[in-house]
């Protein structure tokens, strides 16, 4: 992979459902790549989606725009970004989801790694942790090149939720969600900060928030995409910025930092399995994994999220 500057390289991603739908869109519109391709089995569906986004053509940066059910669409791909697979129900966890999706998972990805070896692979689908593990093993890339969107949108459900707690701009508002994409992800309270201002120094000054509100607020933080999944039966406008967000880091090089997910190698002990914590994100894919300052409860947290996932690897080593 070429270090220049790649913005304009081409991006294809595989399903064209809500997600894979929103995520064109929101790339198209903020110009992040000049070639999107959109590969569905859906042969209808995919070509349709397609030619409404080349509908608005005029309205957003000059791009190539193509859909098409036949996966020779994706060669010479600079990312791919898959978000097909098992569509989350209802009252159903991410980790419900990891057995049909990871089997899908070896029909969709060698094809794709056959026509473009030398991508990165950006996994955008549920549960994203075990399917990111299962794409490294398939691929056989090396694991800056496989990584997941993992907790970055649960991040920016924090800051937006912290910055209305506290009447403060979003942009202003430092957070990680760290750990597993679903039920065990970690709020890094210990590291956040307002405006530069330490959280606890700022629950000082201003008595807003302390313990157990912010508790109320990771509580929010973890069933947000339950609420959403309730009311309209999927997430995908926020998760098409937030993968947005990572294609921008890639394709710019911007050595971003970003929680991804991409199998950790002794942060903080923890080692052999995907999962978020803050990463340089650049051309050259998801790089150093920056092992930040933390409390002894979200240490403990975040290597009782490690052993859910790899529990949940575990089970399905044994079963596929």
């Amino acid at each position: 992979m070429s270090d220049i500057q790649r913005e304009g390289a081409k991006v294809s991603i595989i399903g064209a459902g809500a997600v894979g739908s929103s995520l064109a869109y929101a790339a198209l519109m903020q110009g992040v790549a000049r070639h999107v391709v959109l590969q569905d089995i859906n042969e209808a569906k995919v070509r349709a989606e397609a030619l409404d986004l080349a509908h608005g053509s005029q309205f957003f940066p000059e791009a190539v725009i193509q859909g098409s059910s036949d996966v020779a669409v994706t060669e010479g791909s600079d990312v791919v970004v898959v978000t097909a697979g098992a569509k989350q129900k209802p009252g159903q966890s991410r980790l419900d989801l990891a057995a049909t999706t990871v089997r899908l998972m070896q029909t969709v990805i060698p094809p794709l790694v056959e026509r473009s070896p030398d991508a990165i692979l950006l996994m955008v689908t549920n549960p994203v942790d075990v399917t990111t593990h299962a794409a490294l093993t398939i691929s056989g890339f090396p694991p800056e090149r496989v990584f997941g969107s993992g907790t970055v949108l649960d991040s920016a459900r924090l800051r937006q939720i912290i910055a209305a707690e506290t009447n403060v701009a979003v942009g202003n508002v430092h957070a990680y969600v760290c750990g597993e994409h679903g039920d065990s992800e970690t709020p890094l309270w210990s590291s956040a900060s307002i405006g530069g201002v330490p959280l606890g120094e700022w629950e000082r000054l201003t008595g807003r928030l302390g313990a157990q509100h912010r508790a109320e607020i990771a509580h929010r933080v973890v069933r947000a995409a339950y609420e959403v999944i309730e009311g309209k039966g999927a997430t995908n406008y926020a998760i098409g910025l937030a993968a947005t967000r990572i294609l921008a880091a890639i394709l710019r090089d911007e050595r971003a930092v970003l929680p991804v997910s991409r199998e950790l190698d002794d942060w903080h002990g923890i080692s052999g399995v995907c999962m978020s914590v803050p990463t340089i994100v650049s051309a050259q894919g998801a790089g150093e994994q920056l092992a930040l300052p933390l409390s002894d409860d979200e240490l403990a947290s975040l290597r009782a999220s490690a052993e859910a996932i790899r529990a949940a690897q575990t089970s399905l080593e044994r079963e596929l």
